[in-house]
């Protein structure tokens, strides 16, 4: 049973449908299709750990963070489902909300540090590489860590759940919003994604002029390079974009019941933005890279081996000694993985 203290504010009339149409498809289907490609990401920065690339480290930082809100949307749905009625104590309500502005912030500080990796590594391979080691990583995850966390023991000082005027116990929602909310709002603009959009960009632009100038590269891997670069900042501004944009609308502009209720459906849909971040992190850093795609591949045809369902003849590149080439040489059976050297300027172009 939930133990609170009603909050000095106005019970708006605010219509919740949107939470019981819209967000039980979106939780459930990030949740089906986020935790398998999460694991496989995991997998993907333990290898990249095992190759002494600081690459991973960030990698399954990023995929700690998506997973922990992963876990968290069970009870999210059973919260939208039960009409925006949190029928749990609140300190389960603060963790899950900070679980939610935890996956927000320290997916986009590692997203920050992975760009600023490669543009190191690809722009000035041979200098700074003091700030691509193995240790280097491992302060800055902490720093990172630390940081999130202090910020969001702000959020354990004040009460995260107040009953509205259907007498539902709601959760990490204040109409209209709290004056100690505007500060906190305008810092996470700031810092939490103004900030850090500044440096993805500055970073993969410098990496697109080294590609552009670049007599080693194939055409076909500048494409996909520069691809990859922009579906990267694409899906920034898509998923953290127009829920930070709102943020800094609802500081200025909330006042009253009128206007909450005018931008409900606009800024929860933009918050339900913030949550395909768990699948767009998986499917950019890690699916994409060409090593990784021959890891999965033989992940695949591994277990379909054990399936006895691996047929005679495959399209694959890569297969997992099929039994029905014995002859086959052992070169074009065990290709290299491009995890196990350290990047050159033109073999992190290959990685991105």
């Amino acid at each position: 049973m939930v133990n609170f203290t009603e909050n000095a504010t106005e019970k708006c009339n605010i219509n919740h449908d949107i939470h019981q149409t819209l967000s039980p498809v979106i939780y459930i289907f990030v949740f089906i299709l986020g935790l398998p490609a999460n694991c496989l990401s995991l997998y993907y920065g333990y290898l990249q750990i095992k190759a002494k690339n600081e690459l991973g480290i960030y990698l399954c930082n990023l995929t700690v963070a998506d997973l922990l809100y992963i876990f968290s949307l069970p009870f999210w749905l059973q919260y939208v489902l039960q009409h925006d009625n949190w029928t749990y104590d609140e300190l389960l309500c603060k963790i899950c909300g900070i679980l939610l502005y935890e996956n927000i912030y320290i997916s986009v500080g590692f997203l920050c540090c992975i760009s600023i990796d490669r543009y190191l590594a690809v722009v000035h391979p041979f200098r700074f590489q003091c700030f691509r080691t193995m240790k280097a990583a491992v302060i800055v995850s902490i720093v990172i860590w630390t940081k999130e966390i202090i910020t969001c023991c702000f959020v354990f000082t004040h009460a995260e759940v107040s009953m509205d005027a259907d007498s539902h116990v709601v959760c990490f929602e204040h109409y209209p919003i709290k004056k100690w909310e505007h500060n906190v709002n305008y810092y996470r603009f700031s810092a939490g994604f103004l900030f850090p959009f500044f440096l993805l960009a500055f970073s993969y632009c410098g990496i697109l002029r080294v590609v552009h100038k670049s007599h080693g590269t194939q055409k076909k891997k500048k494409i996909q390079i520069k691809r990859l670069v922009s579906s990267t900042v694409l899906i920034f501004l898509v998923c953290f974009g127009p829920y930070h944009i709102l943020l800094v609308i609802r500081s200025l502009l909330e006042n009253n019941c009128s206007f909450a209720e005018k931008i409900f459906n606009i800024y929860h849909v933009s918050l339900l933005l913030t949550t395909f971040n768990c699948v767009a992190d998986p499917v950019l850093y890690c699916f994409s890279s060409e090593s990784t795609y021959q890891n999965f591949a033989k992940m695949r045809d591994s277990c379909l081996t054990c399936l006895g369902c691996l047929r005679t003849e495959t399209k694959e590149s890569y297969p997992l000694n099929p039994p029905e080439s014995p002859n086959r040489p052992r070169h074009e059976q065990q290709p290299d993985d491009g995890t196990e050297r350290k990047d050159s300027c033109t073999a992190n172009m290959g990685s991105l």
